[in-house]
């Protein structure tokens, strides 16, 4: 549920990412079913790749967390927030350990932001994720004018 969160999150600031000329790209290592629940659920516009593999994760060294990272404090205060809202906690179909995380890359193909999340809670804030794009945008800028 929290990277539900963080997508919605996204998502507020949609317009503001479309302006900046980013793209968003979803990756879920869950089924093609459960993946169309998902885009159902939440009205998910963005592409969703299915890495039922998890190579993509590995790729990107996302791979699995230890009990406690996932059932620590952190993970049951993003839940609470979370049930606080009105939200339903759904019972994961997946595997529970696997880490999930955030990539920025570049219109010329460079990671800019890489964050493997510690646990389910453990996402950049979307304030961070602007200002890494716009100090990317004002470096595009400057060697334009060099």
């Amino acid at each position: 549920m929290p990277c539900r969160a963080h997508l919605t999150q996204l998502r507020d600031h949609e317009e503001e990412l479309r302006k900046q000329n980013v793209k968003i790209v979803v990756v879920t290592f869950e089924t093609k079913f459960l993946a169309r629940i998902y885009i159902e659920e939440t009205s998910l516009a963005w592409p969703l790749i299915i890495d039922e593999t998890l190579e993509l994760y590995r790729s990107y060294g996302m791979l699995s967390a230890s009990f406690w990272d996932i059932w620590g404090p952190k993970t049951w205060l993003a839940y609470f927030k979370e049930i606080i809202k009105g939200h339903k906690i759904k019972k994961s179909e997946g595997d529970v350990m696997q880490r999930g995380g955030d990539v920025l890359i570049d219109p010329n193909g460079i990671v800019q932001m890489h964050h493997v999340g510690k646990g389910p809670a453990d996402r950049p804030s979307v304030e961070m994720i602007l200002q890494i794009i716009n100090e990317w945008h004002v470096e595009e800028k400057l060697k334009k004018i060099t």
